[in-house]
């Protein structure tokens, strides 16, 4: 069969991919190459969380990522915070234990006693965020506002576009839910009251800070197309980063990416539309 978009695949065929960029940078406030990362996934449709974007006009993450990759960008802040540079006590290691994570990222409203930054490190103030990348023309782009918890400083969305596969509509939902399981499910409420019906093309992925068998419960009658553990980055022992789709959507492969500079792996999945392929959920790792 004749290429579709992107590298190698067939007509018919879309890539889709989820990843939690971590601001571009390590525990330690490291920067890695967070647009080769991204071109590795060779995403049609790429869905960013915890882009980080300076407030001194410079490139964000994002939009780093969309244009050097010639994507379309749709991105929306979720907080204003602080991200500070890298540390000179950094080891060999990913970051800093748990208790010292604030020492790099801070998001305005977080809780006062958290530390600040260690003395000699830079401080710049931004936005985090949510983006949608894309290989393809968009259409009905819409921001679902999925509220703010008491005690989460980010207020919680998800940016939905749809995207025409062999021409067949698909309706792709990406979004960055709370940490806090204590009222969570009532964002997940507003998120599936907000995506398309299940006899309708359809795909919502990323960073549900939640497991999977979790995740289905409160997203009755969406199958997850990736199984398979994504974080800690460097010694996964969860899933929290997924990708379901509806009946309507066939997987022809999908799997986790290896460990990159974020603290999360990316997630991904070829995608077919109309037609059942041999198999339902494939995955290249585990």
């Amino acid at each position: 069969m004749a290429a579709g978009p992107g590298t190698g695949r067939a007509t018919g065929h879309l890539r889709v991919a989820t990843y939690n960029v971590h601001c571009g940078v390590d525990g330690w406030g490291r920067p890695f190459d967070v647009v080769a990362e991204c071109g590795a996934l060779d995403a049609d449709v790429l869905v960013l969380q915890e882009c980080w974007t300076p407030d001194d006009g410079q490139p964000g993450v994002a939009e780093r990522v969309a244009n050097h990759l010639g994507l379309e960008r749709h991105e929306k802040a979720l907080a204003h915070g602080w991200l500070a540079g890298p540390d000179p006590r950094a080891s060999l290691r990913w970051g800093p234990g748990i208790g010292h994570r604030h020492d790099t990222l801070r998001l305005d409203g977080a809780r006062p006693s958290l530390p600040g930054p260690s003395p000699g490190r830079t401080v710049t103030e931004g936005r985090w965020g949510l983006a949608v990348l894309t290989r393809v023309p968009t259409s009905d782009r819409a921001v679902i506002d999925l509220g703010r918890l008491s005690r989460d400083p980010a207020t919680r969305l998800a940016l939905r576009v749809t995207v025409t596969v062999e021409g067949e509509p698909l309706v792709v939902v990406g979004t960055h839910l709370s940490h806090l399981l204590q009222g969570s499910p009532v964002q997940y409420r507003r998120l599936r009251a907000a995506l398309p019906s299940l006899d309708r093309a359809g795909v919502v992925c990323g960073d549900m800070n939640l497991w999977g068998p979790a995740v289905t419960a409160l997203l009755p009658g969406w199958r997850r197309a990736v199984r398979g553990r994504t974080w800690p980055s460097a010694r996964p022992h969860s899933q929290l980063d997924h990708l379901l789709v509806t009946g309507p959507v066939s997987v022809v492969s999908s799997g986790v990416a290896p460990s990159s500079g974020s603290d999360h792996r990316p997630v991904h999945a070829v995608l077919a539309v109309g037609r059942r392929i041999g198999g339902t959920v494939t995955a290249d790792s585990r």
